[in-house]
């Protein structure tokens, strides 16, 4: 009887240093030793500028002979981001359930097993929600807590907080996840947003096996701006309260100079000149204008984007597949 398909799925970016010792010492035992299910290893390859690619290709080739693990290789053209790499990988993936992990040895692959058996009791996506970090920095860790503050500001229910990248979906999951054809994509977002029954493992973060993070706290801060602008329209709702408060209270604050110095005579000895005043109000409105501005140019970016309708990642080179699509 043939055993039951589970793909792994690994992108990967410049780690040449960590990606054999991942696989070796962390990945390989808990796959094998997991005899009820065959497993299919996904590298792809996000258009790592070192010797990435040839360390696969090693792997690929010292595994071949391996019947519970089939590993392939994936290769992108150049680098498309993580999200289009997790995107490739669950495309290309013909498991019963898929799992993604990142490479660099943060995500303990001891956790799999669990996972393995909160899907089989039942629930479709199984997500791992990190529970403490390993040598993060201070600004990583703050801004971190301050995203999902943000996003829950925002009323964005599908960003779970210090919900990862580490995760198992059912086959039927990844089925609709592929149908999804946005290009600025957040894929936890998406995955919680298709809404099938979840169950969560907690872990700790374990230390990276050897180099820095490649998420610099740039590519941090644009993906935390993709995210809002992709899961939530609530930004230009409150742009557009913002600017009905500040027209109401604009008004009343021009009522009260009107009555208080034109009226009254001034009896408080404010002395605002009609100078001042005008000043006030201009620089204000224009600083509300540009704000308003930029947040739609954000959306509008965004439609840029999608009516380009480009592909997702391209495809270099493959090894050792067996896929169907």
């Amino acid at each position: 009887m043939n055993k039951k398909i589970i793909s792994v799925i690994i992108p990967v970016y410049n780690e040449e240093k960590t990606i054999k010792d991942f696989f070796d010492k962390k990945l390989h035992n808990v796959l094998d030793s997991i005899e009820k299910y065959s497993f299919e290893v996904i590298f792809i390859n996000d258009g790592s500028s070192d010797k990435t690619n040839e360390v696969i290709k090693k792997i690929v080739d010292e595994n071949r002979a391996k019947s519970n693990i089939h590993i392939s290789l994936i290769s992108f053209s150049r680098n498309f981001g993580k999200e289009a790499a997790l995107s490739a990988g669950f495309y290309y993936s013909n498991g019963s359930a898929a799992i993604s992990i990142d490479s660099d040895g943060e995500h303990p692959p001891k956790v799999i097993p669990d996972m393995i058996r909160k899907w089989e009791e039942g629930a479709d996506i199984v997500t791992g929600i990190r529970t403490q970090y390993t040598k993060h920095g201070l600004i990583s860790r703050l801004g971190s807590k301050v995203f999902y503050k943000i996003a829950l500001l925002l009323d964005n229910q599908y960003i779970k907080p210090n919900a990862t990248d580490f995760r198992l979906l059912d086959g039927l999951v990844v089925k609709e996840l592929n149908k999804l054809t946005e290009h600025n994509r957040i894929t936890r977002g998406l995955i919680d947003w298709l809404g099938f029954s979840q169950a969560y493992i907690n872990f700790k973060t374990s230390p990276r096996l050897a180099g820095k993070p490649s998420y610099t706290f740039k590519k941090l801060f644009n993906l935390a701006i993709d995210s809002f602008a992709s899961m939530s329209t609530v930004p230009l709702m409150i742009i557009s309260y913002f600017g009905l408060s500040i027209t109401i209270g604009s008004f009343l604050l021009g009522l009260f100079v009107l009555i208080q110095q034109h009226i009254m005579g001034d009896p408080m000895h404010l002395q605002w000149n009609g100078a001042v005043q005008m000043a006030i109000f201009i620089t204000f409105l224009v600083g509300l204008v540009l704000v308003a501005q930029a947040i739609t140019a954000l959306y509008i970016s965004h439609i840029h984007t999608e009516s380009k309708n480009r592909p997702l990642f391209i495809i270099n080179s493959k090894e050792s597949l067996n896929f169907k699509k």
